[in-house]
């Protein structure tokens, strides 16, 4: 190690020379911190260059990996890490900002070096996971893309429908649809913690909702995954979202203030103690039309106004013995009051989320807080211990309208508590640049309060749906292991296990993937993976009435839906800058929770605004997606990007009745295009006081019509419900949907703040792209929902 750091050293001296030497107007600092990638081991001696630099400037790690570049000419700068015996990492076009340092931690890979003529580069590749253990169907992203992408609205959820796979052709939610999966099968995952659904007025069991409270100003690039994830990752089958936090600024106070389609916001970070690196990150938002509504300024929306609030910190405490610790907490509050009795208008309540019969009144809380502690033993061996916290509280009232008079009445009250505390434990073996093995369990304890009533006129009295208190348990120990016989092959195996004490279902899951890189430049991928998800709590407890007072729980002993995915995919890098992906896969869903009679319904169809389940369900439901996906990128490149990616695939299930239907997420084809260029207006002015800059960004969206099942409309008047013909379910299907955004941004730099203006306008061209259908119970026309028409998102931020 010493004689590698000393080599180091003398080659490092002969490209860097003393940086402060070349300060010239508008200068900021680079530093972080380089890591093995496998033993989270520092790299002292690790030598960072910042390319076509004029004279050269760059740094060497000190012997905790820690390194510093000072006086960085703001804008856009590429990096090139290199260390003996480990591959060379290049990280292009970062952007610096005067008003903040640029914070950078760096996972190199030990090369396998089996002749001296090998020369390996890792490139920043997007397309492939910072998880080590995913070889296939996964990509990082990062948080300037959830920034720069037209009609993301800062928001990674959205940002994810321009990937391949990921269907998002729906405007009033960010629920996300993988490989025509039902959103509820994606698992969040936060800063190691698996977390209930992390969006304002999102439905209890459910992943979408209008507004994410994951804030994109407290994120570090993190990763999607879309299918065949590694034995680390359990209950989940259509995808994964590994988020993470970054640290603070360890070093100075830094602030943020933003104003915009998310709200008011301000964000603090910096030292706790700059000797010993500590760092505090925290962020805060309030709701936009709440704070103008209090304001009394008025925008059409009635008493619809949603309020909503959430808090993101992060607090990161390393050691040099003890290992470093972190605490970190998310949590928001949000309520919402839909009230259409007031609505005189004829089609009242035909949105996305109102009802002409009802008045809706919403009330959600999220929370999660937890502490996590990383211990290196030796150079080989670390481990890493998670303890956390989650609560999830959806509180609805609904009050029923009658037809006449529109005078409200007591339908529906519902109460629902999930709270859980998550214990996750591994150990990582390296045991040599070849072998590195992973082993750990996620024990989790599920506590519930749950309770809902609904009034049914027929026996005129309120009828308990739900009424249960208690705890169970879902226990995940995995196993997972790295082979790398060379540098152009990896092999990655493991063994995920899967046991709900509840009724003691359980699930043993084997994982493989392998990456083939066969040229310099290509490389051939696959993944097979058995994968299970357990039902939504409320669903084993939901009751039936047998006699007065009588109830039984038909569900209780429902098993896992599961899932075989099969995936084979191909990568070509052109140009360092400019990659094609393609992938094929294959997923066989069974043991699906279906109507135990004989109806259409299967729990695939779920989200956010799905159809009421029925009251006793059985496993004996299937479903298969199958499809092809294609990826054209160029990643950011003096100051251009572009992105294609196209899905051609088909969805299939079937339900109780043994015929085989689309499911509600099969559009059979998504389209998307998106680019953007920068330009720097004052790039011929070195030494000016002020830096500016102009980024323009467009999007195109093409996608097959949202399906949908025909309405029964006189045994829905008979009723005084919406009844839909069962035997058609999902057998119609809306026109082609299409949606094209832009975006424009200044953003000025000066010598210790910057600020931009920003402008999104989605759906530009106003395209009425239907979103469903709606029946009046007063006239028993049937009229045709859109999504949004032109919608302007304007926003502001400061940093100093």
């Amino acid at each position: 190690m010493h004689r590698n750091i000393f080599i180091t050293f003398l080659i490092g001296l002969l490209g860097i020379l003393p940086t402060n030497l070349f300060a010239q107007g508008l200068t900021q600092s680079i530093r972080g911190q380089i890591i093995d990638q496998q033993s989270q081991i520092p790299l002292p001696g690790a030598m960072i260059k910042i390319l076509d630099s004029d004279p050269p400037q760059g740094a060497l790690s000190d012997e905790n990996g820690y390194f510093r570049i000072d006086n960085v000419a703001v804008g856009r700068v590429s990096l090139q890490i290199t260390y003996i015996g480990y591959n060379p990492t290049n990280l292009p076009n970062l952007y610096l900002g005067s008003a903040k340092e640029l914070i950078l931690n760096v996972e190199m890979e030990e090369r396998i070096a089996t002749t001296e003529d090998v020369v390996i580069t890792a490139e920043e590749d997007k397309t492939k996971a910072l998880n080590e253990f995913s070889t296939v169907s996964a990509r990082t992203f990062s948080v300037e893309e959830s920034q720069r992408y037209a009609g993301a609205r800062n928001d990674v959820a959205r940002m994810a429908f321009n990937f391949a796979g990921v269907q998002g052709a729906n405007d009033a939610v960010n629920d996300i649809v993988v490989r025509g999966n039902s959103p509820n099968g994606l698992l969040w995952r936060f800063e190691g913690v698996d977390i209930p659904n992390p969006n304002h007025f999102g439905d209890f069991g459910s992943t979408g909702g209008p507004v994410s409270m994951l804030n994109n100003n407290v994120l570090a690039n993190s990763d999607f995954m879309t299918g065949a994830f590694p034995a680390e990752y359990g209950n989940a089958l259509s995808g994964v979202f590994d988020l993470k936090m970054r640290n603070g600024n360890n070093e100075k106070h830094e602030f943020m203030g933003q104003i915009g389609f998310n709200g008011f916001e301000a964000g603090l970070e910096g030292p706790i103690s700059r000797k010993k690196h500590s760092s505090y990150l925290v962020n805060y938002r309030y709701s936009t039309l709440g704070v103008l509504a209090a304001m009394g300024v008025n925008f059409g929306t009635g008493t619809a106004v949603p309020y909503y609030q959430d808090l993101s910190f992060k607090l990161n405490f390393p050691t040099e013995k003890l290992g470093k610790f972190t605490v970190f907490g998310i949590g928001g509050l949000n309520s919402i009051d839909l009230v259409s009795s007031t609505d005189t208008d004829e089609d009242g309540g035909s949105d996305f989320y109102g009802d002409e019969q009802r008045d809706i009144y919403v009330r959600n809380q999220m929370g999660v807080a937890g502490i996590s502690h990383t211990y290196l033993f030796n150079p080989t061996t670390y481990s890493k211990i998670t303890l956390a916290g989650t609560i999830f509280t959806s509180k609805d009232f609904i009050d029923s309208l009658d037809i006449e008079t529109r005078v409200p009445s007591e339908y529906y009250r519902q109460r629902f508590i999930d709270n859980k505390i998550y214990l996750s434990w591994f150990v990582n073996k390296k045991f040599s640049a070849q072998h590195n093995l992973k082993a750990g369990i996620i024990a989790s304890r599920l506590g519930f309060d749950l309770q809902d009533s609904v009034y049914i006129s027929s026996i005129g009295r309120f009828l308990t749906q739900t009424n249960t208190q208690g705890s169970t348990y879902l226990l995940q120990p995995y196993i997972q292991y790295q082979y790398r016989p060379t540098d152009n092959i990896t092999v990655n195996a493991g063994l995920h296990y899967q046991h709900l004490t509840l009724n003691n279902t359980y699930s043993v899951e084997p994982r493989i993937g392998a990456r083939w890189q066969f040229a310099p430049n290509q490389s051939l991928n696959f993944g097979y993976g058995l994968h299970s998800r357990i039902a939504p709590l409320l669903t084993y407890f939901s009751q039936v009435e047998i006699q007065e007072g009588q109830y039984i729980k038909p569900n209780e002993e429902l098993e896992f839906t599961k899932s075989h995915h099969l995936v084979l995919g191909y990568d070509w890098s052109i140009k360092p800058n400019l990659r094609i992906k393609a992938e094929a896969y294959y997923q066989h869903l069974f043991d699906v929770p279906v109507d135990a009679n004989t109806s259409s319904f299967s729990v695939l169809n779920a989200g956010t605004f799905a159809n009421e389940t029925p009251d006793s369900l059985s496993n004996n439901g299937t479903g298969t997606n199958y499809g092809i996906e294609l990826t054209f990128e160029k990643f950011l490149d003096k100051g251009f990007y572009f992105l294609f990616t196209t899905s051609l695939y088909n969805s299939k299930y079937v339900g109780s009745d043994q015929v085989e239907r689309n499911t509600a997420f099969n559009s059979n084809y998504i389209f998307n295009l998106l680019g953007g260029k920068e330009f720097n207006l004052n790039a011929n002015k070195p030494n000016a006081k002020r830096k500016y800059k102009i980024a323009l960004d467009g999007k195109v969206t093409v996608a097959g019509g949202r399906r949908y099942s025909p309405i029964d409309v006189e045994a829905s008047l008979l009723q005084q419900e919406t009844v839909y013909v069962d035997a058609e379910a999902y057998s119609l299907q809306f026109q082609p949907y299409f949606r094209a955004d832009i975006r424009a941004a200044f953003r000025m730099e000066a010598k210790k703040a910057s600020q931009e203006f920003a402008i999104n306008i989605e759906n530009v061209s106003n395209r009425a792209n239907p979103f469903s259908q709606f029946l009046s119970l007063r006239t028993g026309d049937i009229t045709t929902i859109n999504q949004l028409g032109l919608f302007p998102v304007v926003q502001y931020k400061v940093e100093f």
